[in-house]
């Protein structure tokens, strides 16, 4: 399954930089891993607003919340979740599986 995250950091003021950088460090190379295993597809910061949007792969939505809650940063996300469904006019439905990631 796909889903849409969307998610915003929302840092608590006392927090010393020294941790918001290591756990922004840490954050990177939680992606990182997302990304080789398939679970992290693309990511978007959305202008303005500091919203970050991400198309995630997972097998259930448990799965997701168990990728989610794993990332360093969790605990200071708010997090939206929307599962996905293929729609019989995605222009990507006429492309192999591998193209569009097995979906």
């Amino acid at each position: 399954m796909e889903f849409l995250v969307e998610f915003e950091i929302d840092v608590p003021d006392e927090t010393p930089e020294s941790e918001v950088s290591a756990r922004e460090a840490a954050e990177a190379a939680a992606a990182a891993k997302l990304v080789d295993e398939g679970h992290l597809l693309r990511v978007w910061k959305r202008p303005g607003d500091g919203k970050v949007l991400g198309l995630y792969r997972a097998d259930s939505e448990a799965q997701l919340d168990g990728l989610l809650g794993a990332l360093p940063l969790y605990e200071w996300m708010h997090v939206d979740v929307t599962p996905l469904e293929l729609h019989p006019n995605d222009p990507a439905a006429d492309q192999p599986s591998a193209d569009r990631g097995g979906r």
